[in-house]
């Protein structure tokens, strides 16, 4: 998915509050948290649990049925800091009692951080505040979605898929280069109200149920960004096909590759173990939660079948194309989802750069996008986006294609 989130911007760390001499202790179980935007509360989950050290909590983000595991966090005087470090930011504020109350920050370049105040409270498990009103709406159901950026004339088709259970409201957006992950939210009176944060992203959702059935709302990522959304209910909504938005140039048959791992190893196409055997290219970035959930499906998928004459080769795409500040990232990735197949670091995010780093296509379009080649080397397959857990159906329908084309490939 493009990359949706525009910051306040410190050019200096912010450091921890210390006006306590004895560490405090957290409160062990549920927190409401909520990050603190221009469109107003960005809610979001915390289950925080002490580790058996005595000095440490393991911390779990909470969006739908997502149970997102955090970096260990620590405590330091009176503040708890929860670093997220494969995206660079960390939650970190000052413990009294029942709340927490300090920012979440995110590293962009160097020494500047992107900031936004943030506040949990202990005990509420409500995402959204009841506002009094109870839902006099249902919105379950799949609907077909338009964005439109208020600036310019930007839009992207998408398809909501919502399930409402009183005034609990789960689901997602897919969209033709990915999906917004697990949503999470509430119905009060004719209005939805949706948000989630994965360390990375941070997004809020909110619309009305028009007298004519249609939904008309915002779109708010991170701490400025905004776009208006529209949709109506269609049971047949669907997205363009996944493969053909990204293709081979004509007269090209393979995609040829030679670039450093982590450690700075040159990793080719023309190396002996992908000879004869059906390889899987995976066009991700450590930024990307995507190529995350798609990195949590490749990875043990990957131990259960190398041994069938399939190996899979992560394409990294980093903000910086400079082995020294993007090989660390990449080894970061590779042991939080113990990956055994060999990442790669191929050029920028940027789209243009990442086409140019892969000639053969007409594009890359979105990141992940997943390129799968025969035994004999030629490409068979190429799909742009990934579906990941929190669509449900959606993504279980992609394990089950995508088994069922390496099957093929693999009896060849």
């Amino acid at each position: 998915m493009k990359n949706l989130l525009f910051w306040t911007v410190l050019t200096i760390g912010l450091p921890l509050a210390c006006t306590s001499q004895q560490p405090v202790s957290v409160k062990s179980g549920p927190w409401r948290a909520a990050l603190k935007t221009a469109g107003g509360e960005l809610p979001f989950g915390l289950d925080i649990q002490p580790n058996p050290d005595g000095k440490t909590y393991s911390v779990f983000a909470l969006n739908g049925g997502e149970r997102l595991k955090l970096d260990t966090a620590t405590v330091q005087n009176d503040s708890l800091r929860i670093p997220m470090r494969l995206f660079e930011s960390e939650l970190v504020g000052k413990v009294t009692d029942n709340r927490i109350q300090g920012v979440w920050r995110k590293r962009r370049t160097g020494n500047e951080y992107q900031v936004l105040p943030f506040e949990a409270h202990y005990g509420v498990t409500s995402r959204f505040a009841p506002n009094g009103r109870p839902a006099n709406v249902n919105v379950s159901g799949k609907w077909a979605t338009l964005f439109r950026a208020t600036a310019g004339s930007d839009t992207t088709l998408a398809v909501g898929v919502f399930d409402q259970n009183g005034d609990r409201l789960t689901g997602t957006f897919l969209t033709p280069t990915g999906d917004y992950r697990y949503l999470e939210g509430n119905v009060y009176g004719d209005s939805l109200f949706l948000s989630t944060f994965d360390g990375n992203h941070a997004y809020l959702f909110k619309a009305k149920l028009q007298p004519d059935g249609t939904l008309r709302g915002t779109y708010r990522s991170g701490a400025t960004y905004t776009e208006t959304w529209n949709a109506r209910k269609d049971p047949k909504a669907d997205l363009p096909d996944p493969a053909t938005l990204t293709y081979l140039k004509p007269g090209n048959k393979t995609i040829s590759f030679r670039f450093p791992d982590a450690n700075g190893t040159l990793i080719s196409s023309n190396d002996a173990r992908f000879k004869n055997k059906v390889v899987i290219l995976q066009i991700l970035g450590s930024w990307c939660p995507n190529c995350m959930d798609e990195t949590n499906f490749l990875s043990p998928w990957y131990k259960k079948n190398r041994d069938r004459g399939v190996e899979i080769v992560g394409l990294a795409f980093e903000k910086s194309a400079d082995l020294k500040e993007s090989g660390p990232k990449l080894q970061r990735m590779v042991n939080r989802f113990n990956i055994d197949y060999p990442v790669v670091l191929a050029g920028t995010n940027d789209k243009v750069e990442a086409s140019k780093a892969l000639p053969a296509l007409n594009r890359v379009v979105a990141f992940p996008t997943t390129i799968v080649l025969d035994k004999k080397g030629n490409v068979r397959h190429i799909h742009t986006g990934f579906s990941g857990p929190g669509t449900g159906t959606y993504y279980d329908e992609y394990v089950e294609e995508f088994n069922r084309l390496v099957d093929k490939l693999v009896a060849e």
